[in-house]
């Protein structure tokens, strides 16, 4: 007989934080079309060392992530944005 799966004695529904939505910080501005020329836009969702910020650390959307992503990959290449900052 197979056996039962032991049910996680730490983790509870009641212990688990209710998740707060945040509202994406590029959408609530209006912003439409994310520019790699701006790097007055794209320095906050950049860490210490240049890398691009999680969307979970950022609070952005998946679309504006990706258009982020994009827009600072852009920016790097033409060196207006370090690859990495030691």
């Amino acid at each position: 007989m197979p056996s039962k799966p032991k049910p996680k004695t730490n983790e509870k529904p009641s212990d688990r934080k209710p998740r707060k939505d945040k509202p994406c910080p590029i959408c609530s501005r209006g912003i439409e079309y994310i520019d790699y020329k701006d790097l007055a836009l794209l320095k906050p969702f950049l860490n210490e060392r240049a890398k691009i910020k999680a969307r979970r650390t950022s609070g952005t959307c998946a679309a504006c992530q990706k258009h982020l992503a994009a827009a600072v990959k852009n920016a790097r290449e033409m060196a207006l944005i370090p690859y990495s900052a030691r």
